[in-house]
């Protein structure tokens, strides 16, 4: 970026409260960015706004300033149960981040406090915490406030606390329609009043978005920020200081290539992106084995209470991996990051945009990096005109050392570390399979003994995907995969138990051909005949030629469905009555087994 400043606060054209400003000193925010100068006198003025900017560009002071400000210009001051200010967005992680930048500010207002309500935490402690101390600001992720709005039950009535609402912000609003929050958001906005200011900051502008705009602003203020030193003509997507870069390699030489990256830079702070949950749990494991003295942390979408602590503990580190899902690419700020690592590409181009802004925040240097097979080398392009995001390849060097032995090890140490293994396998699979962007991400052109390898997977699951497939390129274990122990004792204690009730069964097994009496199949000739009935009754309406037995036989079956419907009668016994009728008798069906079918 040329120039990430517009001008200090002081040149702001309204005029910030003193506290707001001291602030702003103590944290060493001397100068506005562009989306920061754009946005704040007009959300300070009372206009509604639709901001567009480039992810890093600062959006988050751009509505805390005007929130605050807002507030304090209220005629009524705010009661302890008072709703003055609410933030949705779409991550715990955001919000977390959010509620920290709040909080800074809000040192200097003790009149005002916050809440925070996001999943990851018991919703009865929320209950409580509200119903205890109040919120004048409510910093919340779109699930869990819903989930409050409906709990009267419990003594929390937030629907009249929010009618006293003055500013409703809507942080990566793009997001939160993609993850599909948005009837929970319509939910939501039903108890929101109408005269209120709201403010919706996006990365990207969508259809879903545009109408999200139209149905909760008035007259909206939109506001797209483009950085300074981009042709007028280029809308570009990433900072302009973050280097881009891509490398290519086959399946089974990436976590190879991944590992030695790392090892060569262990004094650098890194996000490495995977596609899956259980790609992320498998191989955070191996790289926690496999690089010494390093932090490494995993986050993904499935932890449900441990996700919190190890995103404040990894923000706070100097330097570290961070292996992550796209739970991590939206609006989460950590500092430091000198390299964000895409180990597979997401399944969304603007993913791919959002990952990258991980680094090179506020004006900072960054790098981003893509591994990518020999097949997928046109995503380069695609990404360039798609998302206006360039790459530069990239030749990596130094010593890459062949580590899948040791994680083959830890597979045949651990039926744990096995465990996730073919599950990382089969979710990668299926992500790759559902790729957005399927004419260069084509399942039928993956190498699967090659990526195999890459999984250093002992031996093959069993999956669809491979169904009817042999793959002489890829040699197996010797190793029974069923010895494999667990280290957890009683996870092993459990499993062999589970083992030995298997056996059990095996002792006595059925033979292996079983005659059962055509029960099915009788069923099938009785709708077969019950729909012959049920022609033969129109026909007799229409005045066909239907004679008076087939007709009274028909009203006897209709007057036993009634029966077994109502429970007066079995359905072996209707089975039985249905069956003596006449018509059956004339066909010569057997109910003594002879008509048996084999199973």
């Amino acid at each position: 970026m040329e120039n990430t400043t517009d001008g200090t606060w002081d040149s702001l054209p309204v005029k910030l409260n003193d506290g707001i400003l001291q602030t702003l000193r103590e944290v060493k925010f001397t100068y506005m960015t562009p989306v920061q100068s754009a946005c704040i006198p007009l959300f300070m003025s009372n206009k509604d706004v639709a901001a567009e900017a480039v992810t890093g560009s600062g959006k988050t002071l751009a509505f805390v300033i005007p929130i605050i400000e807002l507030l304090l210009k209220r005629e009524e001051k705010l009661k302890k149960m008072q709703v003055g200010a609410l933030v949705i967005t779409p991550t715990r992680e955001l919000a977390l981040q959010i509620s920290e930048v709040m909080e800074q500010f809000l040192q200097k207002f003790p009149q005002f406090t916050q809440i925070l309500l996001i999943g990851g935490s018991n919703p009865i402690e929320d209950v409580e915490k509200f119903k205890e101390k109040g919120a004048n600001i409510v910093i919340a992720t779109p699930g869990r406030l819903e989930d409050m709005f409906r709990r009267k039950s419990d003594g929390l009535d937030l629907a009249s606390s929010v009618k006293s609402l003055d500013v409703l912000v809507l942080d990566e609003a793009d997001r939160l329609l993609d993850m599909g929050f948005e009837a929970s958001l319509n939910t939501i906005l039903g108890y929101l009043p109408k005269q209120r200011r709201t403010g919706l900051f996006s990365a990207t502008q969508t259809q879903e978005l545009e109408k999200l705009v139209r149905a909760g602003l008035r007259n909206p203020v939109r506001i797209t920020v483009k950085e300074k030193g981009v042709a007028a003509t280029a809308v570009q997507k990433t900072p302009s200081r973050l280097s881009n870069y891509y490398t290519m390699c086959r399946s089974e030489d990436k976590f190879n290539n991944l590992v030695a990256f790392l090892r060569q830079r262990k004094q650098e702070k890194h996000l490495v992106f995977f596609s899956t949950c259980a790609c992320v749990e498998y191989y955070g494991r191996a790289l926690e084995t496999l690089i010494k003295k390093v932090t490494v942390c995993c986050i993904h979408g499935k932890m449900k209470n441990k996700r919190n602590k190890i995103f404040a503990d990894f923000r706070a580190l100097k330097s570290g991996i961070l292996v992550c899902t796209d739970v991590m690419a939206r609006g989460i700020d950590i500092p430091d990051v000198n390299w964000v690592l895409q180990y597979d590409p997401p399944s969304s181009a603007s993913a791919f945009v959002h990952r990258c802004g991980r680094t090179a925040r506020i004006g900072n240097q960054g790098n981003a990096l893509v591994f990518l097979l020999p097949m997928e080398e046109s995503y380069v392009n695609f990404l360039s005109i798609n998302q206006k995001c360039p790459l530069e390849k990239m030749v990596l060097t130094g010593e890459v050392v062949d580590v899948l032995p040791k994680v083959q090890a830890m597979a045949l140490a651990d039926r744990a570390m096995f465990d996730r293994g073919m599950r990382a396998f089969v979710s990668y699979v299926q992500a790759y399979a559902k790729h957005e962007c399927s004419l260069i991400f084509r399942i039928k052109d993956l190498d699967f003994a090659s990526l195999a390898r890459g999984f250093a997977l002992l031996r093959l699951p069993k999956m669809p995907e491979l169904k009817g497939k042999k793959f002489p390129d890829f040699i197996e274990t010797t190793v029974d995969t069923e010895t494999i122990r667990y280290k957890d004792k009683h996870r092993e204690k459990q499993r062999q138990k589970m083992l030995a009730e298997l056996k059990e069964q095996d002792k006595t097994p059925l033979p292996r051909k079983t005659f059962i009496k055509n029960k099915a199949w009788s069923k099938q000739k009785l709708k077969k005949e019950r729909r012959r009935k049920r022609s033969a009754k129109r026909k007799h309406e229409e005045g066909s030629d239907v004679d008076d037995e087939d007709m009274k036989e028909l009203l006897n079956d209709t007057r036993l469905l009634k029966k077994l419907k109502k429970g007066q009668i079995s359905e072996e016994d209707f089975e039985k009555q249905i069956m003596s009728g006449p018509k059956y008798k004339t066909e010569g069906l057997s109910l003594d087994g002879s008509g048996d079918e084999e199973v």
